[in-house]
């Protein structure tokens, strides 16, 4: 059994453990383009040798930094992460911009979708009404040859009582 060491935990099984990746300055997904934000989420390095890792302790989500040694996997030291970091990082989303003032020039802006009248939507033919149709004659149909007669008890009825017995 590989044990790794936690910081907050003290020593335990290497499964209750995920690897969360390097430890890596990444962009502002605010300000960066697409292609840098997609390059830092799906691209890795995978680096041969000693690297920093962030690694999540998964029964108590504490999450630390390990180093460790990608040929020998071998786990050199661990440790919280205010070692290296400082203050915690914040990525607030960026203020939205202020609605577009018309000018003069411009054309007036299009009404919500919820004040434009609805168009009458067609009708799908099976929630369409039945034509009618005058009333026939109705004719007695003979009983299907699993439909219960008169003279044969359902499947569900009572069977008698044999004689004799104490009920």
């Amino acid at each position: 059994m590989k044990i790794m060491p936690c910081p907050l935990n003290g020593p335990r099984n290497i499964q209750e453990f995920v690897c969360g990746g390097p430890v890596e300055p990444h962009p502002d997904p605010n300000r960066c383009t697409d292609d840098e934000w997609s390059e830092f989420v799906w691209l890795e390095e995978n680096r041969a040798g000693v690297v920093r890792e962030w690694w999540c302790h998964a029964a108590t989500a504490y999450w630390f930094i390990a180093e460790r040694n990608t040929v020998s996997d071998e786990i050199l030291a661990t440790y919280p992460p205010d070692r290296i970091f400082s203050e915690r990082v914040s990525f607030e989303p960026l203020p939205s911009p202020p609605p577009a003032v018309p000018t003069q020039d411009s054309p007036p802006p299009a009404p919500p979708e919820a004040a434009k009248p609805k168009e009458a939507e067609p009708v799908p033919a099976e929630a369409a009404p039945a034509e009618t149709v005058p009333d026939a004659p109705a004719e007695e149909s003979a009983p299907a040859d699993d439909a219960p007669t008169e003279d044969a008890p359902a499947d569900d009825a009572v069977p008698p009582k044999p004689e004799g017995s104490a009920a």
